[in-house]
């Protein structure tokens, strides 16, 4: 069996996002060269997550604004975290997120289903931050 490791790495400017990592996770199962196996993607960082969902920019509208309802970053007095730091709601959107996925590879690519795609997502942006990349498989 191959074992492939590779790292990603993000610095985003803005405090949140959503980026398609699709290509470059397509690209590291190419290196591989694992042809029938699994690719997990991690986020390695406990504010920032990993996901598989429709690359379309209104979702991601209605996602950035479901995620505000459910832990608005605003006002940060309310949350216990929040000492020293102003980041306790991207560790909840963190926790709903999700912090890794598994894709199974068939035939040397990422074995999908309809419209789905690999993304980071970062809810405390500004500061560098890594993906873990890891391939096993035949």
């Amino acid at each position: 069996m191959k074992s492939f490791t590779e790292y990603l790495w993000f610095h985003v400017k803005t405090k949140k996002a959503f980026i398609n990592i699709t290509p470059q996770i397509e690209e590291l199962v190419e290196k591989s060269g694992v042809s029938q196996g699994l690719c997990l993607v991690n986020a390695m960082h406990i504010t920032a997550s990993v996901f598989i969902n429709d690359d379309e920019s209104g979702l991601h509208k209605d996602m950035d604004k479901w995620l505000e309802g459910l832990a608005p970053h605003e006002p940060v007095s309310s949350y216990k975290h929040n000492v020293g730091e102003d980041n306790a709601d991207a560790h909840l959107k963190r926790s709903v997120m999700g912090r890794d996925v598994v894709v199974a590879i068939t035939e040397g690519k990422l074995d999908f289903g309809p419209w789905e795609q690999i993304f980071y997502g970062e809810f405390d942006g500004q500061r560098k931050k890594r993906v873990l990349v890891k391939i096993i498989g035949e």
